[in-house]
């Protein structure tokens, strides 16, 4: 048994390094049969099962052998004429001893001669596995107070809480240490008019709901107002753009997308808004808040370099 127990976790540990790749991008679940698992999976079940087969017949096995005992014993007083006692089973010792109960034909000597409405009382002791149970939670508490109250060998909960936001915030500077981004300063953000960097908040503009509300191109829909005219409800500067993405207007329905999305991805939603000014799609909603006009004109595709290293 034992070497059938090594073996399977020989060959298990084996499978595992095995299919390590080949499970990184499904489950087991997606494809059960053609699993690299599914052979060992398959051979653990069947040995399971074995086990608890020859568990059922040996159990049945040490009951017909009892019954045998048991015939025997009674046929053996029985040709000795004497009566036939039944003896209590392993099970059965095992249980009076850790109970300590006492039998009923011998209650008389427990009594303690209260007599409530004929109601009487026993004495009655508390199992030892009950006592032996709280003897260990004194020893238990002991140690516990030794080992995390005096000595400081393994800290307490709220210390490790703190160790590991410690471990967390460490892995995340590493990580961001690792992959580095860029810095987007609100205060002095300046659109630009950068085909790559529009095309990607184009992209999160589509796939973020964002078009629920504001129609893909922009136009407006029943709860999201046009953004492609130069009227603004919370102000068409593009610092005033990223702002209201980023914070978001609650009582207008408008989420707060800055808690889900990246601030790169916020300046990249705000450059695509600012492109669409302008573009005029069909079946447009009307206009909506106060008119804004911008400061200076918008940058021409000579200068987008420049001053995408001066908003950066």
């Amino acid at each position: 048994m034992r070497k059938a127990v090594l073996f399977i976790v020989f060959m298990i540990y084996t499978a595992s390094a095995f299919a390590q790749e080949a499970q990184a991008a499904k489950t087991f679940w997606d494809d059960p049969v053609n699993d690299p698992m599914f052979p060992i999976y398959l051979v653990t079940a069947f040995i399971l099962l074995v086990i608890i087969l020859v568990g059922v017949v040996a159990l049945y096995l040490v009951k017909v052998v009892n019954m045998l005992m048991t015939e025997t014993e009674k046929a053996k007083a029985a040709k000795l004429g004497i009566p036939y006692v039944v003896k209590p089973s392993l099970w059965n010792r095992f249980a009076q001893k850790m109970n300590a109960s006492v039998p009923m034909e011998a209650e008389k000597d427990i009594e303690l001669h209260h007599d409530y409405d004929g109601i009487k009382e026993l004495d009655n002791h508390l199992p030892p596995w009950w006592k032996w149970l709280f003897y260990g939670t004194i020893a238990f508490s002991v140690v516990y107070i030794a080992i995390y109250h005096f000595s400081d060998t393994l800290p307490l909960q709220d210390q490790e809480y703190q160790q590991e936001v410690a471990l967390a915030e460490e892995q995340a500077r590493k990580l961001k240490a690792a992959q580095p981004q860029e810095e987007i300063d609100e205060n002095a953000l300046a659109f630009t008019n950068d085909p790559a960097l529009i095309e990607k908040g184009k992209s999160v503009f589509n796939g973020n709901n964002c078009g629920a509300c504001h129609r893909n191109d922009g136009g407006g829909n029943t709860i999201g107002p046009n953004l492609t005219d130069e009227y603004w409800l919370h102000g068409g500067d593009v610092k005033q753009v990223f702002s209201t993405i980023k914070n978001g207007v609650v009582e207008k329905g408008m989420p707060a997308w800055g808690k889900s999305m990246s601030p790169q991805d916020v300046r990249n939603v705000a450059f695509f808004i600012m492109s669409l000014q302008g573009s005029n799609p069909a079946n447009a909603k009307a206009p909506q808040g106060e008119l804004f006009k911008a400061t200076a004109p918008a940058p021409t595709a000579a200068s987008d370099s420049t001053n995408a290293q001066a908003s950066l």
